[in-house]
């Protein structure tokens, strides 16, 4: 007979893993169940074009990574992170004039952005005294206790601005778009307000550290976390779906790596009805078109300082940016959309054979698109790279139902966990004083539907498992 453990956690993405850990951590027994044979949810790295080259499937360059306070916190060095970081966080290309970067501190880009230069500073000096602070006190649930409560305020501020409103602040096409691209990761209309919150948390980053990727691909953040783990005594059992309560072994408390809608089919007919109607109408905002690319060099930017970025913002002006991101909310495909493009062989060999690159862009679509937005891509990596098309090996599509039928938390195609919108924000996946607690006592959500909502950074999962030591050391008379 197996044993009873202290926590089942279902799902090793990148959350799951890190409320495993977190719960170890504590003294409590954990037992990790993955429904597919191989580990990492959203960090997995496959050959998804040709032998020898080596795509991240979904999350490829980790801003939120590098700083996470609940990563910092654990030594995944000894079991083979490592993060490679590039002379550019990002850059963005215009028709017209030179390419605006992110770089180094914030007087680093002040400097390359002309009369915008000081207003940059202004915005985002005030805030890097304590950054890391300040990140820990924005990666989480609402708290009336912050530890930069001054920083938090101030960044409240701004941050609950429209991005296209922020952005305005500056006078040169090149600082606006700037942001704007930084912007466009909140996957909302720039217009709405909120949205500037995610480009400040992005530039901020770049700001404390360059934004990088894992070396050997994104399942190198999982397999450190699983590394971690099992070292520790902790068992991780793949293959092994959970389709109903009635799959989990014997726990006192079980937390679950899933979207709202994949957790209802597992809990179905267990929770009050109304949370299950609450969880039911749980927005998940746009989905993503991704295009992988095997290449036989570097994509050959007009601009040669953008070859050294390791994120490009292809999309031109703020104006441009906007009514991509618009279009993608309204139900509808941008002629000419933004996208995020990677570029990890330019530091990471590992990527591709000798002499040859990897490439990686994806643009935001409506929820459960069926466009085939190729075409649109390359034409915008064209525009801004002459004879990139000349350079690809092979290429690989990532529709929106290809994402959920390879990860059901991606609903339609949505991959950061739901919309972050400011109905949203900071109710997700409901309104409750603990987000990650449900009616029933013994089950938790620790997911991107929960704050601080998508990217890879292990924070939902840590705040989760947080929440479960609490009822478990309660249940123990601790």
């Amino acid at each position: 007979m197996t044993a009873v453990v202290d926590a089942v956690v279902v799902g090793s993405g990148p959350n799951g893993l890190s409320a495993a850990v977190e719960l170890q951590r504590q003294g409590f027994a954990v037992r990790v169940l993955e429904a597919a044979r191989t580990i990492g949810g959203g960090t997995r790295t496959e050959e998804l074009t040709l032998e020898g080259f080596r795509h991240d499937v979904c999350s490829a360059i980790h801003p939120l990574g590098i700083l996470s306070p609940c990563f910092r916190e654990l030594p995944l060095e000894e079991h083979g992170l490592e993060w490679l970081r590039f002379p550019v966080s990002v850059g963005h290309p215009l028709d017209d004039g030179p390419s605006p970067l992110l770089v180094g501190s914030a007087t680093d880009t002040a400097a390359l952005l002309g009369r915008d230069g000081a207003r940059w500073r202004s915005l985002f000096e005030p805030l890097l005294g304590q950054p890391r602070d300040l990140l820990h006190d924005l990666l989480g649930p609402l708290r009336l206790r912050p530890r930069r409560p001054l920083s938090v305020a101030r960044f409240g501020w701004f941050g609950l601005r429209s991005a296209t409103g922020l952005a305005r602040r500056f006078e040169t096409t090149e600082a606006r778009a700037l942001f704007a691209g930084c912007a466009g990761h909140s996957v909302l209309p720039l217009e709405h307000l909120g949205s500037a919150a995610v480009g400040m948390v992005f530039c901020l980053a770049a700001h404390v550290e360059s934004w990088p990727c894992a070396r050997g691909g994104s399942a190198s953040i999982a397999s450190a976390l699983a590394g971690l783990f099992e070292a520790s005594g902790g068992q991780i059992e793949v293959d092994r779906p959970v389709r109903s309560l009635a799959d989990l072994p014997e726990s006192r408390v079980a937390l679950f790596d899933l979207a709202p809608r994949p957790f209802l089919r597992v809990v179905e007919g267990h929770l009050p009805a109304s949370y299950a109607q609450r969880l039911t109408a749980y927005r998940y905002g746009p989905g993503t078109f991704k295009l992988d690319w095997a290449l036989d060099g570097p994509i050959p930017w007009r601009d040669p300082r953008l070859a050294e970025a390791s994120t490009v913002h292809v999309g031109g002006t703020l104006e441009e940016i906007a009514a991509s991101e618009r279009a993608a909310w309204e139900g509808r495909v941008a002629e000419r959309p933004f996208l995020i493009l990677c570029q990890q062989s330019a530091v990471d060999p590992s990527r591709a054979p000798a002499g040859k690159h990897t490439g990686y862009a994806y643009c935001h679509v409506p929820n459960g698109c069926t466009v085939d937005r190729t075409e649109a891509i390359e034409a915008q990596v064209e525009r801004f790279a002459p004879g990139f098309r000349d350079r690809i090996l092979a290429r690989r599509a990532t529709s929106p139902a290809d994402f959920e039928s390879a990860n059901p938390n991606y609903v339609g195609g949505a991959v950061t966990g739901g919309a972050a919108d400011l109905a949203q924000l900071f109710t997700r996946p409901v309104a409750r004083l603990d987000p990650y607690s449900t009616p029933d006592p013994r089950l938790f959500l620790c997911s991107a539907s929960t704050p601080p909502g998508g990217g890879v950074h292990g924070m939902c999962g840590y705040h989760a498992a947080r929440s479960a030591a609490r009822r478990l050391h309660k249940r123990s008379g601790g």
